[in-house]
């Protein structure tokens, strides 16, 4: 389970995120929607314990995120945003790297190792430098470090941004096919990717939850089935 309490993060005057409370439980995939700036990868990245909070907190698995670091991130899968990964590394050296980091030895390291090329498509990339790869191939190494170590919780931040449809569908496809036994949060401002994976959505603007629904109410809300759309009629009338 994912749960925050009251999080919080403040740069001087601007507050990015605003005491947000939520929880996700094993089996849900959360769409966190919203428009560019609305504190989407500000709360993914203080749930995966990457940016310290103002104020308030979060549990993943049961382990706080900042009083029990190590153990949130051994059972947490992070792509942040824009997959950033060290780009003088061939494909299969990064994945190499990210088993050594989280420790996978022996057979079940190269069953994961196979089955992560296997599953994102990366075959014939394997022997290529990061920096030499398309957004959307970047984007795919940086989603399979993240379930390298086939954690409980994943939090995937833009995890279909730069693909083409078809590779759009290949991983909208994998995360409904991880979903029955992990709590996966996938940050996105589209309303069809919502769709197409999540069962659960919530919509941030201005670092506050407006709306907590399953997409088909979100989308029921408007004809258009328009991001901007739905917003006015959570906000009535007011884009975010």
């Amino acid at each position: 389970m994912i749960e925050t309490r009251q999080l919080t993060k403040r740069y001087g005057n601007f507050t990015a995120v605003d005491a947000i409370s939520f929880k996700v439980e094993p089996g849900q995939v959360l769409g966190f929607l919203g428009p560019n700036g609305a504190g989407k990868s500000t709360t993914m990245k203080m749930v995966a314990g990457f940016l310290s909070p103002t104020s308030g907190g979060a549990t993943v698995a049961g382990y706080d995120v900042e009083q029990q670091p190590l153990e949130a991130k051994r059972v947490l899968g992070y792509l942040p945003e824009g997959a950033p990964s060290y780009g003088e590394m061939t494909v299969r050296e990064f994945i190499d790297f990210v088993a050594d980091v989280r420790q996978i030895g022996g057979d079940v390291r190269d069953r994961r190792i196979d089955d992560a090329i296997a599953r994102l498509h990366l075959e014939r990339v394997l022997e290529q430098p990061i920096d030499t790869l398309s957004k959307g191939f970047k984007r795919r190494v940086g989603l399979a470090g993240a379930i390298l170590h086939d954690p409980k919780v994943l939090i995937l931040d833009e995890p279909t941004d730069g693909l083409d449809p078809n590779q759009k569908q290949e991983v909208r496809t994998l995360i409904n096919s991880m979903a029955r036994d992990k709590t996966i949060i996938i940050s996105t401002h589209l309303l069809e990717e919502v769709e197409a994976v999540c069962n659960r959505a919530i919509i941030i603007a201005h670092g506050k939850i407006l709306a907590d629904d399953t997409p088909q109410g979100l989308a029921g809300r408007v004809p258009s089935r328009r991001l901007d759309d739905v917003f006015r009629s959570i906000t009535g009338g007011a884009a975010a």
